[in-house]
């Protein structure tokens, strides 16, 4: 293998902020970009969090570090920016991954509450990503990865709030990238489709009616695991996506490239 060419995959020396990594999703993508050599650093919302995500890192070798920080507050979102380019270094990389959902019907569903999952699924990516970029123009160079969803692209029930604020998180997306692409910053984003995670193992056993959904609907007939996200995330991270910008990197199973299956003749 020549090696000049695999080191577009490394991101030795580079700074990685993932949003909400202190388990999960995030905590798979940090410890990925950490394996390809970047330094970690990531925020929760308490501290109890931010230590059990300390912890976590720890355990697999990682030193990473971690700052409580609400995304959707600007003031602190600034302040966390300024320290951790005091502390550490410049932002290359930003995970924008901290999101919430709330399955409620519509129609029984306040407007605060859907406010509330708009202002941590879309607004605060649009805050995180205004603190990074100045720093990543005068330096020349950065990549912020979106987690989206495939909500981003189709509609279910109960997820209005969810949906509304992914599909806005893809377009916010693709405007970054039409407005920052010139000072060679590429925004991108990752689209899981259904993920093994603790949240979902309840549903995940054969017979129950959604996991059965899940695995008919799924090409790969399985769920994703949070492994299959990290070699997406390392290559959007990477130099080797370096003219990738304002695309959506869906990662479902091929989900998305299907109707379903039809079903069996009686």
């Amino acid at each position: 293998m020549n090696n000049d060419f695999m080191n577009n995959f490394s991101l030795e020396g580079k700074v990685a902020l993932v949003t909400g990594a202190s388990y999960g999703i995030g905590f798979a993508i940090a410890t990925a970009l950490s394996n390809a050599g970047a330094k970690i650093v990531f925020n929760d919302i308490k501290q109890e969090l931010v230590d059990k995500g300390l912890e976590a890192y720890k355990e697999i070798g990682i030193d990473a570090k971690g700052y409580v920080c609400d995304v959707t507050n600007e003031e602190q979102v600034n302040a966390l920016i300024a320290q951790i380019e005091k502390e550490v270094g410049v932002v290359d990389i930003l995970v924008n991954n901290a999101g919430i959902i709330k399955r409620i019907p519509m129609h029984e569903m306040t407007a605060a509450e859907f406010r509330q999952v708009i202002d941590v699924d879309l607004n605060a990516p649009f805050i995180m990503a205004k603190a990074v970029i100045p720093s990543m123009i005068k330096k020349g160079h950065g990549k912020i990865i979106n987690i989206c969803s495939m909500m981003s692209e189709l509609g279910r029930e109960t997820v209005s709030a969810y949906a509304a604020a992914k599909g806005g998180l893809k377009m916010l997306t693709k405007n970054i990238a039409a407005e920052y692409g010139e000072h060679n910053i590429q925004c991108n984003g990752i689209g899981p489709g259904y993920i093994e995670t603790p949240q979902t193992a309840p549903i995940r056993v054969n017979g129950h009616p959604f996991n059965d959904f899940i695995i008919g609907k799924t090409p790969a007939a399985r769920w994703g695991k949070t492994e299959d996200l990290q070699g997406p995330a390392v290559f959007l991270a990477s130099d080797a996506s370096n003219f990738v910008n304002g695309h959506i990197l869906y990662v479902d199973g091929g989900i998305l490239a299907t109707i379903g299956k039809q079903p069996a003749a009686n």
